[in-house]
């Protein structure tokens, strides 16, 4: 079974402005009180999708995060696909890294083109 797109991220460095656009352009809604890696927004920045309103995501960042837009694809060991991500040509960019008080472990890497891809699974 191929492995599905499980959350997605806009980062940039004024998560608040974002918000407010993808809200008024979307109708989306956030909550900014769960915890989040530090290397991918500044705590409390980070505004989660609620649920029932798109496929997972975020919308958060802070001034020292590169703008940017990932999708995350969901896999049972994140370190090994990392690796097999790497073997491929691929370049690693994040991670793997738990989120403080998440069964979540993410990371990012770019493919042989240089677009960044995500990958989140419980390991």
């Amino acid at each position: 079974m191929a492995e599905p797109v499980v959350h997605f991220e806009i980062i940039g460095t004024d998560p608040a402005a974002l918000r407010g656009y993808y809200g008024n352009l979307f109708g989306w809604s956030f909550d900014t009180s769960g915890p989040v890696a530090p290397s991918v927004s500044d705590q409390g920045e980070y505004g989660f999708t609620e649920a029932g309103e798109t496929i997972p995501g975020g919308v958060g960042g802070g001034s020292a995060h590169r703008p940017h837009v990932v999708f995350y694809v969901g896999v049972p060991d994140v370190g090994e696909a990392l690796r097999r991500a790497e073997a491929l040509g691929g370049r690693r960019v994040l991670g793997p890294e738990r989120a403080e008080g998440r069964d979540l472990v993410v990371a990012q890497f770019t493919d042989p083109e240089g677009n960044l891809i995500g990958l989140a699974g419980p390991a």
